[in-house]
């Protein structure tokens, strides 16, 4: 195993010597975001030309949020190195739509943002579609993947509580700042490609 610090930049050259592709999954939620893909860039040129797959979010471009801004900054790094890239965009995965709900454990209600929908997919047909792309020939951008539905925050929020056997409320509530959620920005209906539904997630 080779192991490699995006942040320092330690044995990063050394992990990638001799590797032909690189699926780059790693995230700070934006606070390191930039810097560890700079690094791994960086490390990258000096090894060759590996094929360099990125995994990205729809809607960083139409959604005005900072994890956004910087996963879209990591992808102008990208587009501007000689090595051959894929940049590939999902929809939030069904996880995030969990970890909303769970991290309101306390409160007597669960509040989800009024006015926004999700069209949330699997983490297992996105880690199937990078496999394929690792097998691929480059493609500067693939196309979008999507979720199978896109279903209202608080609708969504109404089946993990139906799931989890809750008796709490669940309040849409209109948040600031989502302003580019609410207009779908983040959404691609054109590229429903998900089979996994999230009442199909839950069940499992």
């Amino acid at each position: 195993m080779r192991r490699g610090d995006l942040l320092t930049g330690d044995g990063l050259t050394d992990a990638l010597s001799d590797v032909d592709t690189i699926i780059h999954c790693a995230t700070g939620n934006g606070r390191s975001d930039i810097h560890g893909t700079r690094q791994l860039v960086t490390a990258a040129e000096k090894t060759g030309r590996p094929h360099l797959i990125y995994m990205s979010i729809v809607g960083i471009d139409r959604v005005d949020l900072p994890y956004y801004r910087a996963k879209l900054a990591c992808e102008r790094l990208l587009e501007d190195t000689d090595l051959p890239v894929t940049i590939q965009r999902a929809t939030q995965f069904h996880e995030l739509i969990i970890q909303m709900c769970t991290v309101q454990r306390w409160l007597p209600a669960i509040v989800m943002p009024a006015g926004v929908s999700f069209q949330p997919i699997d983490t297992g047909e996105v880690a199937a579609r990078l496999t394929d792309l690792a097998s691929a020939s480059p493609a500067d951008r693939a196309p979008d993947m999507g979720g199978p539905e896109i279903r209202v925050a608080a609708d969504l929020a109404r089946s993990y509580a139906r799931h989890r056997s809750l008796r709490r409320p669940v309040l849409p509530i209109p948040l600031p700042g989502l302003r580019g959620f609410r207009a779908g920005g983040h959404l691609t209906p054109d590229h429903a490609v998900g089979r996994v539904t999230f009442d199909q997630f839950l069940a499992s």
